[in-house]
């Protein structure tokens, strides 16, 4: 048995080029874990009365229905990774998919998941502006800072 492999994906191109550069590069004995977190927006839309703004609430069924959209694409680009590994030769149970919701922030989410065992990991490159990266910082800018031991291949 090969690695186990954390591949760390959202439901960006970047993702997607991250696995295929995972299927193209690495030998087909590797595990792989293809992980994503679901930013804890879902308990925003469980709210009700006078905690909430009225522009919240006005506007609380459209916002609501955009965080599904993106779950939804969140299981579309999972599935659509484990099939593309195992298209190109991995064998269907050495290839894993984990969504989990937010617990300490996506970044953190990620380090933690990392630090439980995996030998790499594996992420696409975040798109940011550089004004944008230098004020927010990106998740992927965020996990290398953050993961000490271990080798990370960020793919652009």
């Amino acid at each position: 048995m090969g690695k186990k492999v954390l591949v760390a994906m959202d439901y960006s191109e970047n993702s997607i080029r991250a696995v295929q550069f995972l299927s193209e590069t690495f030998s087909k004995d590797h595990d792989v874990t293809l992980f994503s977190v679901l930013p804890n927006l879902a308990a925003a839309c469980e709210l009700e009365g006078g905690g909430v703004t009225p522009y919240f609430a006005a506007q609380k069924n459209a916002f609501c229905e955009v965080e599904e959209q993106k779950r939804q694409l969140v299981q579309t680009a999972v599935m659509k990774a484990k099939d593309m590994l195992v298209e190109s030769g991995f064998q269907p149970e050495h290839v894993h998919m984990k969504v989990e919701p937010q617990k300490d922030g996506v970044a953190r989410d990620i380090i933690h998941e990392a630090e439980a065992g995996y030998d790499v990991v594996v992420m696409g490159r975040k798109g940011l502006s550089a004004f944008k990266e230098f004020f927010l910082g990106s998740v992927s800018q965020k996990v290398l800072q953050g993961i000490k031991n271990l080798p990370i291949m960020l793919v652009g």
